[in-house]
């Protein structure tokens, strides 16, 4: 989402970072671009103000313009600056009430209220080990309440029994009634949404707010709507109190400006971000590697995290003890395969990586074909678990019959076989040299030439 921004202030901060000393003109001509920079990626102009005030205060200082990296220096306020902007620190959900606690899921018609709703039971179920109930209040938009109840199936979360008629009020009433007598943690109310705010909409949420007495009242907004979901968030405060936001389609194009703008606007912080469609596809909102990202340093923790959640530890053990033997088959690719794109494939994992900005672009002006990890595996599952086994028996027709069950060409199945092939050369070498000779070498003598 912030790849446009994240450009514009890399080239900004590459030009600080090749003067030796910066003057005040130096800071106050970089600060006029990064202004320009933020209100293109639609961040609000009250925030704007407030961020490149802020930052000059403590940029034009002698201790900064007589440091040995000055650059370096700017960046680092911008840096912390960006944090105080997105809220300083993480903020949880706020479940420290008597069971069963409410949350209410506020928002505009489209801006994934319901599916959100489906990822915080889940994730509360799973990671919290909640027992949530979810309750659909939106008797508006066709077939709204099925879905939630079909996501609840899906998931493995217990929804509210559907009763025809029943108005959203009512509805609230009784899902906090089935939450106390049925020991349910947490109750998740999912209200019904508009596609803009009008007055009905508020005074349905008011009077569902005022019976079920939430513990959270978080804001869905989509990220798409730029400066929309800013006044859409400052609506909801005032008429409804909001105690966070979740942002959705963070993982899309939109510019950013949302994300930078909500905290200072409305004072509320922005507690979970959905990355994609998937029910485990929430994340919990970290200003600080948020503020990384869109200076191209990356989150590696994030990254980090995103592993030990993913990647199947029965898995690399195998893999482990089969390396030790010197092994390392189709099969195994396969499932490093698998594993890469639980983390969110390749583009996922480079932007976690500390300065990928620029060869991202590189990459898409080679017109890098995205979609490599899904031919490969195609390719794999169109041979014999012998041939997967022992890929030294592929020989010419059996390349032929693979290409054609994967719908690739021979040549697509012949590039599979040879990266396999590199792949089990290095891990000979790491098997032959040890843990100290690959520490003593570096590893960039398992790389290929080409890429050293």
């Amino acid at each position: 989402m912030f790849d446009g921004l994240t450009g514009r202030l890399g080239d900004i901060f590459d030009r600080l970072r090749k003067r030796g000393a910066l003057s005040e003109d130096d800071v106050n001509a970089a600060l006029r671009e990064v202004r320009i920079a933020l209100l293109e990626a639609d961040v609000a102009l009250p925030a704007v103000k407030a961020f490149v005030t802020g930052v000059k205060e403590k940029a034009i200082g002698t201790e900064v313009l007589r440091g040995i990296n000055p650059g370096q220096m700017v960046i680092k306020i911008v840096h912390d600056h960006l944090v105080e902007l997105l809220g300083s620190q993480v903020e949880d959900l706020n479940l420290e009430a008597v069971p069963p606690v409410p949350i209410l899921m506020l928002g505009l018609q489209g801006s994934g209220k319901t599916t959100t709703s489906a990822k915080i039971a889940v994730r509360l179920k799973n990671r919290d080990k909640k027992k949530v109930l979810l309750a659909s209040l939106d008797t508006r938009r066709p077939a709204a309440q099925e879905q939630l109840r079909i996501l609840g199936e899906q998931t493995g979360v217990a929804s509210l029994p559907i009763i025809a008629g029943q108005q959203p009020v009512e509805i609230a009433r009784r899902a906090m009634e089935v939450g106390r007598l049925e020991g349910f943690d947490v109750v998740i109310l999912d209200t019904a949404g508009r596609l803009a705010i009008d007055e009905e909409l508020m005074a349905e949420v008011v009077a569902i707010r005022d019976v079920a007495n939430p513990v959270e009242s978080l804001l869905v907004v989509d990220a798409m709507t730029g400066q929309d979901a800013v006044t859409v968030a400052t609506n909801f405060n005032d008429r409804v109190g909001i105690t966070g936001i979740v942002m959705t389609r963070i993982d899309g194009d939109a510019r950013g400006g949302a994300a930078l703008s909500m905290r200072h606007v409305t004072g509320k912080p922005i507690k979970l971000m959905g990355m994609g469609e998937k029910t485990d596809a929430l994340e919990p909102f970290h200003p600080d590697r948020i503020a990384g990202r869109i200076l191209g340093m990356g989150d590696v923790v994030s990254l980090v995290e995103k592993a030990a959640e993913s990647i199947d530890k029965e898995e690399a053990e195998k893999l482990a003890k089969k390396l030790e033997k010197g092994g390392f088959d189709l099969e195994d690719m396969l499932s490093q395969m698998r594993q890469i794109r639980k983390l969110g494939g390749m583009g996922g994992m480079m932007n976690l990586l500390p300065g990928m900005g620029k060869i991202k672009e590189q990459l898409k002006n080679a017109n890098i074909d995205e979609n490599i990890l899904d031919r490969q595996e195609a390719i794999i599952l169109s041979m014999t678990k012998k041939e997967r086994k022992k890929p030294d028996i592929l020989n010419a027709s059996r390349r032929r019959r693979i290409a054609t069950g994967a719908g690739v060409t021979v040549a697509d199945v012949n590039r599979l076989i040879k990266q396999y092939q590199d792949m089990s050369e290095m891990m000979k070498k790491m098997k032959k040299m040890g843990q100290k000779g690959l520490l003593r070498q570096g590893l960039g003598a398992l790389m290929p030439k080409g890429l050293r």
